[in-house]
């Protein structure tokens, strides 16, 4: 289907507020097999909304607008909506009667200015908002249904699931299901998979593409239309031999879901032991609920004197080899796991930048230690002068990668490409 969205907001346009809005609703699209046509932002202005809305109309099937549903001078969309169409406002009754009852619960009169949410364009099917004063509405007008939602994340979301979906669904044959599969990978150049995977095959109605966003490589294989489970599978597969040590998971978001995922699956228990990350490696985990099952705890060992405390590494450890070294990391994955008595811990200590490095161990130098019943597994790898904050993202990618491939049976030390390994312990 032909599927179109405008946002609005001066603060949108402006750069003042990121509009995650509009990737999220095109996320959510494509998990249905709609991929989004073209996407246009726009300020608070009468004119220029209205003249979208006739440029859009009898081109797209739906267009779906963001935003200017508030009660506010600047909330335009639903008057620009009526002005292109030409026919007058209405108030919807019911609708002023649920904003009016929402206020009620909250104990507070509701304003006059709250009356222009329940205006709509004469002929509009009023969409509900059970989390807010401001309710949505579909309009169908030269052939293209317009879709109006709010602008507030939790409201737009809570609409698109319960209320649009379904009607996409219903009327225009819209499925649900996973069109798309995500292939995660991790330490080679979006170039250099792209090489390794060339002369691939693809079964018809399958397309291939890559999405590039630090630490990670997204390959996307979309449906275009329906392509046998058997030959996907095939393709799949393919990729991943092709690919080989990049390979972090399918259809999740980060290394921290796939770890998250095999933590349950294996009942197992991990602590961390954090340097230069501080803290990144258990913040990624806790993002998933259910991490207290595994997760037992964790420390941010930044100084020294905190790493013989809390972990007890030695002086003579510390003295002799630095405090980013394979034998301070092992010492600080070991202290960990044997205070807390957890089945894995991993530890990270680098040098994140910009300054303190050396020219033996320069910015980038990262060493990680995982430490398990069997040993210990630890290495030291060149992250390359980057920034800092991109330093400590690749750092806190490549523990939980190590913690990943433990759980499943292969060696932690792996070959990541671009992320050079220095030395192993």
């Amino acid at each position: 289907m032909h599927f179109e969205m405008i946002c609005t907001g001066e603060e949108v346009l402006s750069g003042q507020i990121v509009d995650t809005n509009a990737a999220w609703v095109a996320q959510r699209l494509l998990s249905h097999g709609v991929e989004m046509h073209s996407r246009v932002t726009l300020g608070d202005r009468m004119a220029d909304l209205v003249g979208a809305f006739r440029q859009a109309a009898g081109r797209a099937q739906v267009v779906l607008v963001n935003g200017g549903l508030g009660p506010t001078e600047d909330d335009l969309s639903t008057e620009a909506m009526a002005q292109a169409m030409g026919v007058e406002l209405e108030l919807h009754q019911g609708w002023l009667e649920t904003m009016t009852a929402f206020f009620e619960r909250r104990g507070r009169p509701m304003a006059a200015v709250n009356r222009k949410q329940a205006l709509l364009p004469a002929g509009a099917v009023m969409i509900d908002n059970p989390v807010g004063t401001a309710c949505g509405f579909r309009v169908q007008w030269q052939g293209t249904w317009f879709v109006f939602t709010p602008g507030v994340p939790h409201e737009l979301k809570k609409m698109v699931n319960d209320e649009i979906l379904p009607w996409l669904m219903t009327d225009f044959g819209v499925h649900a299901g996973m069109p798309l599969h995500r292939i995660l990978t991790i330490g080679q150049g979006e170039s250099h998979l792209a090489a390794q995977l060339e002369e691939l095959e693809l079964p018809d109605g399958l397309d291939l593409g890559y999405r590039a966003s630090l630490p990670y490589i997204e390959l996307k294989l979309m449906q275009r239309r329906p392509v046998a489970e058997a030959a996907l599978d095939k393709t799949v597969a393919t990729i991943h031999q092709r690919i080989g040590d990049a390979w972090v998971g399918d259809n999740v978001v980060s290394v921290a879901e796939a770890v998250h995922q095999l933590m349950l699956q294996r009942q197992l228990s991990l602590v961390t032991a954090e340097s230069c990350t501080g803290g990144m490696v258990a913040s990624q985990l806790v993002d998933f609920a259910g991490s207290s099952g595994y997760l037992q705890g964790g420390w941010v060992t930044y100084s020294n004197q905190a790493k013989q405390q809390e972990l007890g590494v030695a002086t003579e450890v510390l003295e002799q080899h630095g405090a980013v070294s394979l034998q301070t990391a092992q010492a600080m994955a070991q202290g960990a796991r044997s205070k807390l008595g957890s089945d894995l811990a991993i530890s990270i200590t680098g040098v994140a930048g910009p300054d303190g490095g050396s020219e033996e161990k320069p910015v980038g130098t990262v060493a990680f230690a995982l430490a398990h019943a069997s040993g210990c597994d630890t290495q030291l790898l060149n992250l390359g002068f980057r920034q800092r904050n991109q330093i400590r993202v690749l750092a806190t990618t490549v523990a939980l990668d190590m913690v990943r491939r433990h759980l499943l049976g292969l060696s932690p030390i792996a070959e990541y490409g671009y992320l050079r390994r220095v030395a192993t312990l």
